[in-house]
């Protein structure tokens, strides 16, 4: 899976006016053209294409156009006003009436489909869909259940924000998606994974990094190939890195042991565990190789990187303990209650604020709302800016947590992770991204690297357990930490071998 740059619409509008005079539309109409043609053939029976008020809708006309001149049966479904069109979707709507087809004002009854293609509103959207869009939407939707046929969306599903992955009222639920000159974040975050199917780009000619300098990219692992080396055969578990878990309050231990093992079995060379709770076990029998630590003789002890957070509870003494883990010159990681924590403490936010060793941040969108003071609903109208906002208030590195997990670098880059499932939906999951990340930190991976890798990673694992008929429903946390170790040693005999 490589890494491709994604664009909000405001850099699709510039690039596209850096492109005028290019055919763009033609072109995205022949590419939409030539992909129905692939996946509508299986039947004879006629194809649908509903057309919208703007440039999506020209992109449509330009389809069928292209789908009628190869003898296909196409009907065009166009509710709205030929004379409000824009200058070349209403020329791409004259070509098609120019070259026999018509138009009609609603669905046929009693028609069944091939394939239905949604060419309504793509990126343009930016408010709830009204009636009789709604309408449209929902009855496409309906016919390719009942049609059991591809429903194609054309650069973005109707419905679906394209900057955010939000759902604006009714959505098409496609089968695929042909998004144009690149990729976009709501494409890839939030609802639009379930709304797009199987995405495909076409860049229509364009090299659309060149013309907009701030694009995000999705995670691929070229983005941290150059740390996917062998181990030397002269090293032992100092070169390693040691690596440290804090948390563990009293009925809440088994995150923090969840996390230590995750980072012994992802390759630290020593694993120092810090339980808060007094009456903890005095070692982990499942992983004896954990060596456990009072609290504050854990931060007492030479750290590589250190974890804070998996099952901490928001006690006097997790703050305390907090604190003094603010102090350390060494690469942190805050997950769970120290995130919490951290959200109601402004000293805590002063000593976060001082550090000049990285800090990392592994919020889902529940602690997220807490560190930027907003609702859970705000967090998830836009991941994305919150993100990026969280990257820049904390000076961190931050993933936020969820269906395409967003990663924000405080020098104002953007990542989105496409790998993972459902199954990542369960108690413990997060506290084993925690125990991974800090396994690489310790390793001497930097941050972004880390947290780019760890993120991709934690999804992998589970893509690979449920390829293997493991999950997603039922899928345990801990059953990640074998698949991500099978999965990172894979990653790296693969690159060692090119």
């Amino acid at each position: 899976m490589r890494s491709t740059p994604f664009f909000r619409a405001a850099d699709l509008r510039r690039i596209e006016a850096a492109a005028a005079g290019q055919p763009l539309m033609q072109r995205a109409g022949l590419a939409a053209a030539e992909l129905a043609s692939a996946i509508g053939i299986a039947s004879g029976a006629p194809m649908l294409i509903l057309a919208g008020p703007g440039n999506n809708g020209g992109d449509a006309f330009v389809a069928a156009t292209r789908l009628r001149q190869r003898f296909f049966d196409v009907r065009v479904v166009f509710v709205g006003a030929p004379d409000k069109l824009p200058p070349d979707a209403a020329a791409a709507r004259q070509r098609f009436v120019d070259g026999g087809g018509t138009t009609l004002a609603a669905i046929p009854a009693d028609t069944r489909w091939s394939l239905i293609i949604d060419g309504l509103f793509g990126i343009g959207l930016t408010r709830t869909v009204s009636e009789p869009y709604a309408g449209l939407i929902a009855q496409a939707n309906a016919l390719a259940a009942r049609d059991a046929c591809a429903l194609l969306a054309l650069d973005c599903p109707s419905g679906l924000d394209a900057d955010t992955g939000a759902r604006r009222g009714a959505t098409i639920i496609a089968s695929h998606t042909l998004t144009f000159i690149g990729s976009k974040p709501g494409l890839l975050t939030g609802d639009g994974p379930d709304c797009c199917g199987e995405i495909s780009i076409a860049a229509l000619g364009l090299d659309a990094k060149a013309l907009a300098a701030n694009a995000g990219r999705s995670v691929g692992r070229e983005l941290f190939a150059s740390y996917l080396k062998p181990r030397r055969r002269n090293s032992h578990k100092g070169t390693n890195g040691n690596a440290g878990i804090l948390g563990g309050a009293a009925t809440m231990v088994g995150g923090a042991f969840l996390a230590a093992r995750a980072a012994l079995r992802l390759g630290s060379g020593r694993v120092y565990l810090g339980l808060l709770d007094e009456h903890a076990p005095p070692f982990d029998a499942q992983q004896p190789e954990l060596m456990l630590r009072a609290p504050q003789a854990l931060l007492a002890t030479e750290l590589s990187a250190l974890a804070c957070g998996p099952g901490m509870g928001t006690s006097r003494q997790a703050r305390l303990l907090l604190e003094d883990a603010c102090r350390l010159e060494l690469p942190l990681l805050l997950d769970a209650d120290a995130l919490n924590l951290l959200a109601g403490e402004g000293e805590l936010q002063v000593a976060l604020a001082a550090r000049d060793a990285p800090t990392l941040l592994t919020p889902h969108p529940a602690e997220a709302a807490r560190l930027l003071d907003c609702q859970v609903a705000a967090v998830e109208a836009d991941r994305l800016a919150a993100a990026s906002e969280l990257a820049s208030h904390y000076r961190a590195w931050v993933a936020l947590k969820g269906c395409g997990t967003i990663v924000a670098a405080p020098d104002g880059s953007r990542f989105i992770n496409t790998t993972g499932n459902p199954g990542l939906a369960t108690a413990g999951s997060g506290d084993v991204l925690s125990g991974i990340v800090t396994a690489l930190l310790a390793q001497g991976w930097p941050p972004q690297a880390a947290l780019l890798a760890g993120v991709h990673l934690h999804g992998a694992a589970a893509d690979a357990l449920v390829a293997q008929g493991c999950g997603p429903l039922g899928l345990t946390a801990g059953e990640l930490i074998d698949s991500a170790r099978a999965c990172l040693n894979q990653w790296i005999y693969a690159a060692s071998e090119r």
